[in-house]
């Protein structure tokens, strides 16, 4: 289990954009489980759209590609390096996510070669697949 306080130790991101709460399970080297509350108070939900706010997309892929970060330097990449979408694919969106929802952010390792990791994440809300894709990632090993 992590907090907000230990998230920060592994991830660059800060508020506005940092999508995940807390990290609820950990598995180095298998799958990851994090939550990200979503408020009204996102920033997102001011254009998003106005009188019917929808977290966009995109940011709930960001959420899952934090938690897969995170997993990342819990399975021996590099901490304090930066974590890069190579490319996604497969991406579903399945259900609106809204002010009040609770995101279950799944994660798991597909393969892992060299500083190259590629991942499947699943977004859940109440029980209900929310969003899922599957996406591959760089650490890079040398300065940057």
């Amino acid at each position: 289990m992590m907090d907000i306080k230990e998230i920060h130790k592994f991830l660059p991101h800060r508020y506005p954009f940092l999508m995940v709460d807390r990290i609820i399970e950990i598995e180095p080297g298998k799958k990851a489980i994090g939550i990200k509350n979503v408020t009204i108070n996102e920033e997102f939900f001011q254009g998003h759209f106005p009188g019917e706010p929808i977290m966009p997309g995109v940011l709930i892929i960001e959420a899952l590609a934090q938690v897969a970060g995170i997993l990342a330097f819990r399975s021996g990449a590099t901490v304090g390096k930066s974590v890069y979408f190579m490319s996604i694919e497969k991406a579903k969106f399945r259900k609106p996510v809204v002010p009040g929802d609770q995101l279950r952010l799944e994660i798991q390792i597909l393969q892992q070669r060299g500083n190259v990791w590629r991942f499947s994440g699943h977004a859940i809300v109440e029980e209900k697949m929310a969003a899922e894709a599957e996406f591959t990632a760089m650490v890079p090993d040398g300065e940057t």
